[in-house]
């Protein structure tokens, strides 16, 4: 297509939000750092997640310890000598030639940090967690050439488990955990939005099961119910744009549907979780992350399913998933058995044949990528404004470059609307633009076929669904 002149100034309206009746649209993907990340094929993996599995997030863990193995000399600038983000770098250039967005779950404490404890000890000071969030976030917030924005950020990995975050209980017995992750979450959402007011920070990143009392002899883990109620009671404000949770079934051979003894939280009672970290912060509806979740197979786990159950199971969750409209994103882990990983969950095999969970996997993501979105507009409002998400344009083009839009709007098969504009590159690889010629009716449901497109070559298409409210 040819590149369309400008014939209209920089948008600046608000963009249409999501749909919110269910969750038509959500980020699917995939967590496998061992074959994402690391593995010699890391790049032919990521196509494979992406292009055959039709991943639209690909998430990673950014563990602090390894990135900042000594003291920054300044901490919270995203290119102290100190800092060994190189891997991290490739991942997620890696990830935005591929037309996917990426989640970075922030953990794991420096020995310089914390005393010389463990990883999953606090850091003494709250600020050298902050000024390590800060530095991420801005070095992957797009201002710099090279280093591509990251929308989505997590606050530490399942932070109920002692595993993970340690001590859980004092030594008399009391839980702890919540009040101290309290102020390691507003460190971090703290951090990363004054390295990039745009990035979106989900905080808890919860296990899915637990309990109230230590128990000797056994790892200690909070339930999830508990450990976010007392999150709240220790900072009831505390400021975060989703509480992400991995709703695993325990033991691992049981179905989604699974129901489990509150305060644990499986697929079944999202919605009590729901609407008590509602009642818990003071606020509405809050979002919901789902940022690990998966089936762990035979002969591999001998406790798990069978490789056909897991292909019942994967539609099955991701259909809980997608009828929950609060739920944002869903991720399964991981992407294929490797000896690098305990878990033995991947819709391939460590040979990198495909279970038959593939295929299912693959055809329920399809559909459900935001960048092709659904929109609610007022009836009523004329040439609504609409997001189109365009990742890999940022790969070849500076930003503020001048995006070539094509909408064709149908309504029922018919043509009613057809426009052409010019819109710039947005920081965050996406471009606004309006549908010009297009009055929306209440109860109508349209469908604009974007062809968008750079002087650089550049191409894509993208399919916007706006139902009218």
């Amino acid at each position: 297509m040819r590149h369309i002149p400008i014939i209209a100034a920089v948008l600046a309206a608000a963009v249409l939000a999501p749909i919110a009746a269910s969750a038509d649209r959500m980020w699917v993907g995939f967590h496998d750092d061992p074959i994402l990340r690391y593995d010699a094929n890391r790049q032919s993996a990521m196509e494979t997640a992406t292009a055959t599995n039709n991943a639209s997030i690909i998430r990673s863990l950014v563990t602090w310890a390894d990135i900042a193995p000594t003291r920054p000399a300044d901490a919270a600038n995203a290119f102290d000598p100190a800092y060994r983000f190189d891997d991290l770098d490739e991942f997620v250039r890696n990830a935005q030639q591929n037309n996917v967005e990426v989640l970075l779950t922030l953990w794991g404490t420096p020995k310089w940090a914390n005393g010389n404890k463990e990883r999953n000890y606090l850091p003494t000071s709250m600020t050298d967690f902050q000024n390590f969030a800060k530095a991420v976030a801005s070095r992957y917030s797009g201002r710099t050439a090279g280093y591509p924005f990251v929308r989505f950020f997590g606050i530490w990995n399942e932070s109920n488990l002692g595993l993970f975050l340690s001590p859980q209980f004092n030594s008399k017995g009391q839980i702890v955990g919540p009040a101290a992750y309290a102020k390691l979450a507003a460190a971090g959402y703290a951090g990363v939005k004054a390295g990039n007011a745009r990035a979106l920070v989900a905080v808890g990143e919860t296990s899915s099961s637990g309990r109230d009392k230590k128990k000797p002899g056994v790892s200690d883990a909070v339930a999830p119910g508990t450990f976010a109620r007392l999150v709240a009671k220790a900072n009831k404000k505390l400021r975060f744009d989703a509480w992400a949770h991995h709703p695993y079934p325990v033991p691992v051979n049981q179905k989604p549907t699974q129901k489990v003894k509150w305060p644990n939280v499986a697929f079944t009672s999202l919605p009590q979780f729901e609407r008590s970290l509602d009642g818990w912060f003071g606020r509405k509806s809050i979002p919901i992350w789902i940022s690990e979740y998966g089936h762990e197979t035979k002969p591999g786990e001998p406790k798990g399913v069978t490789e056909g159950q897991q292909a019942a199971y994967i539609p099955q969750a991701i259909a809980i998933a997608k009828k929950d409209p609060r739920v944002q994103m869903f991720i399964w882990f991981v992407l294929q058995d490797s000896s690098g990983s305990l878990w033995q969950s991947g819709v391939y095999r460590k040979d990198g044949s495909a279970k038959p969970g593939q295929p299912r996997w693959a055809a329920a993501a399809k559909p459900l990528s935001p960048a092709n979105g659904k929109v609610r507009v007022k009836g009523g409002t004329k040439n609504p404004l609409i997001t189109v998400y365009l990742r890999s344009f940022c790969v070849n083009n500076p930003i503020g470059v001048k995006v070539g839009v094509a909408a064709r709007t149908t309504l029922g098969g018919r043509l009613v609307a057809y426009s052409q504009s010019e819109s710039a590159l947005a920081i965050d690889c996406t471009a606004a633009t309006r549908v010009t010629g297009l009055k929306v009716i209440k109860g109508k449901t349209y469908i604009v076929t974007i062809d968008a497109n750079t002087k650089n070559g550049d191409t894509a298409t993208r399919q916007i669904t706006i139902v009218g409210a």
